[in-house]
């Protein structure tokens, strides 16, 4: 079975902001397959980005900042967590573009202290530009979010609001496209088939990866749920791939080559589950790459319980795709620094 680009489709129609930086680097870890099991393991790095520290969400910025730059607008309100990747790199993709950018986090995860809240992204939202509005509540942040609005329309500016993790149908695109790009790299280095490794949290990631490699054929997607419980997960899933599909004039994929499991998930989104620590360990000591305990962490928890149970067998070509995270790490910092003198 080889790739089937012939059926992939064209992005002409969707206005692109220029954020994304050539091919991403997909490189062997040798040491880390030797590790694991896994004698084929490759790293697809899109925590590799010259923009903003890099990361997943700027392909997904990629559309919806392009879809803002065509519609006139001025101004990127976006949400997300304290620690959010996802509104580090809407301020500095703002930052990039001239384009104001209003941050409303919610304190959501059970977290506290001088690391988690003047460290870490945190920082960085503010060096890109960002006016940063962190509440308590949900209900705040609407409160919030409704008067940054109506401030807007007082000022004469344009608002373009962007969901959570920049995860709607159109956000998917930017993983749609990254299938691809990683479909081509594997080619390159003689290669037609490989399973993937990725992360599932607001979704639109793994929802692109889902549809492109499914559109793509010989690819495998094992998703790990680092935010979501499974029903939830598989729900998202669906509901984003038939969106994108849809955008795209496709049916909603079957995604018969797509496994989703939550078993490192831990007490949810933001707390480091067992064994995130050991992953982020095994690979910073393995191949001198930096995960953090949000998400990257929680995927590489899932890949180390996978090898383990032998899912994996010694002749395919395994492919763990790093979202990125890195600032967050520092969020995490008392933490961090326990776990790094083990």
């Amino acid at each position: 079975m080889t790739f089937d680009f012939a059926r992939f489709p064209s992005f002409a129609g969707f206005p692109r902001a220029g954020l994304h930086h050539g091919p991403t680097p997909l490189v062997p870890a040798p040491r880390l397959g030797e590790a694991l099991g896994i004698p084929r393991l490759l790293l697809k790095r899109d925590d590799v980005h010259p923009l903003g520290v890099g990361g997943n969400k700027l392909r997904k910025l990629d559309f919806h900042l392009g879809a803002a730059l065509a519609d006139g607008a001025d101004t990127v309100l976006t949400f997300g967590a304290v620690q959010t990747n996802h509104g580090r790199q809407t301020a500095a993709a703002c930052a990039k573009l001239g384009l104001r950018c209003e941050l409303v986090l919610t304190a959501e995860v059970p977290r506290s202290g001088d690391a988690y809240e003047r460290s870490g992204n945190v920082p960085l939202d503010l060096l890109f530009g960002a006016r940063v509005h962190i509440r308590a509540s949900g209900a705040e942040a609407t409160a919030t979010y409704e008067r940054l609005l109506a401030e807007a329309a007082d000022e004469g500016r344009k608002v373009r609001t962007v969901p959570v993790g920049g995860s709607d149908p159109l956000g998917v695109l930017g993983y749609v496209d990254a299938a691809r790009e990683l479909a081509v790299q594997l080619a390159d280095l003689g290669l037609d088939r490989a399973r993937v490794i990725a992360p599932h949290a607001s979704g639109a990631t793994a929802a692109g990866l889902a549809l492109g490699t499914e559109l793509l054929g010989a690819l495998e997607l094992d998703i790990a749920c680092v935010s979501h419980p499974l029903n939830e997960a598989v729900d998202n899933l669906a509901h984003l791939t038939a969106g994108a599909a849809e955008l795209l004039g496709f049916d909603p994929p079957k995604l018969e080559h797509v496994w989703l499991n939550d078993t490192t998930i831990g007490e949810g989104y933001g707390i480091p589950a067992s064994g995130t620590w050991e992953a982020i360990r095994l690979f910073g000591r393995t191949e001198g790459v930096v995960l953090d305990p949000v998400y990257t962490g929680k995927a590489a928890a899932a890949l180390v319980e996978w090898a383990a149970a032998g899912r994996y067998s010694p002749e395919e070509t395994v492919v763990f795709v790093h979202t990125g995270g890195l600032p967050g790490l520092f969020g995490y910092a008392p933490e961090f620094m326990a776990e790094a003198q083990k």
